[in-house]
């Protein structure tokens, strides 16, 4: 169950538990827990909930039954299923790896000892790889962490990164209550939110070391895109709300949570514009002077164009205008053979 201790080891509390919750993963559950078992680093423990499978799940998992701890179960959910594994764990480390995803060999060796020069550190996030599967093909696309590395500042926009990025320490999640069972999506999210609004200490490790992948449009947060929004702008209150109340909604804070919001709107916009108008009443009731910013983090940013319609006409002239324009860049030259 446990590797062998190796060069980063120096006492127990360097002990790593990757936890694994499984559920109809029969595809790729044993891709992902030969990524935990091949570690370079040790020690570690691999732990592996299967929540209720109906496939061949749980025979993938029995062919690992002599290097892991597996437990089964009812379908309960991912979230209790984590807290499940949080509460069987016994590194002072933990490693959270979805069974449809899986991590670089030496993800784990990397970001403890970045961890070694930074003690203090409560949640250490480290980046990702997003691996898209389609008809077409596999692509893999970086998920860059850009600065500032201001840890509320990174939830606003959402750039904290999917649950296998971070090595979490046990005790921190623990303290906040773990995974909250119902939440029904943005579920590491809103874990940041209690962890940030707790005081945990964020460190970023400039090391990408997990694989992201994306397989399927079955995920509630491509299936019922409407309680995503709606569950990320909670998201964004809650914590807008617990800054202004400490005093700590600085301008570069208060500049992330309207972008976000403003970018919030425009996704909307084509699918209900109503909706859309709501979320910039929230964004100009928090920031009665926004205006969209020309450079932003990541790239993100309307032209100069359509900034100029924001200031002389407001949000849906700017978003109609910018529609007649992407209509016309698609519709066909006249004469063209």
């Amino acid at each position: 169950m446990s590797a062998s201790r190796g060069p980063f080891a120096t006492n127990m509390n360097d002990l790593v538990s990757i936890l694994i919750p499984c559920h109809n993963a029969e595809r790729w559950v044993g891709q992902a827990v030969e990524s935990a078992l091949t570690q370079t680093y040790s020690p570690v423990e691999v732990i592996v909930d299967d929540d209720g499978s109906g496939d061949g799940s749980l025979e993938v998992l029995k062919r690992f039954r002599d290097r892991i701890r597996l437990e089964r179960g009812p379908n309960r959910g991912g979230n209790v299923a984590r807290n499940r594994l949080l509460e069987l764990a016994s590194g002072e480390w933990v490693q959270y790896l979805d069974a449809d995803d899986y991590l670089l060999q030496d993800k784990v060796a990397s970001q403890m000892a970045y961890l070694r020069e930074h003690p203090d550190t409560d949640v250490q996030y480290g980046l990702v790889t997003k691996e898209d599967w389609t008809e077409e093909g596999v692509s893999r696309d970086l998920q860059v962490i850009p600065e500032p590395r201001d840890p509320w500042i990174l939830l606003a926009r959402w750039y904290l990164p999917q649950t296998g990025g971070p090595l979490w320490r046990k005790s921190a999640l623990l303290d906040v209550g773990g995974w909250k069972p119902n939440q029904p999506c943005c579920q590491e999210h809103e874990l940041y939110l209690r962890l940030l609004t707790a005081g945990k200490r964020f460190a970023y490790c400039p090391h990408n070391g997990a694989i992201y992948r994306i397989w399927s449009e079955g995920t509630v947060c491509h299936r019922d895109k409407p309680q995503t929004r709606r569950q990320r702008l909670a998201i964004l209150d809650r914590g807008e709300a617990f800054l202004r109340a400490a005093g700590d909604f600085t301008p570069a804070r208060q500049s992330a949570f309207s972008m976000s919001r403003f970018q919030m709107a425009r996704m909307t916009w084509p699918e209900d514009r109503a909706e859309a108008m709501r979320i910039v009443d929230a964004l100009l009731q928090s920031e009665p002077g926004f205006r969209p910013l020309r450079n932003q983090p990541g790239g993100h940013h309307p032209p100069a164009s359509y900034r100029m319609l924001w200031r002389l006409a407001g949000f849906s002239v700017a978003e109609r205008a910018a529609e007649w324009s992407r209509f016309l860049r698609r519709a066909p030259t006249r004469g063209a053979s």
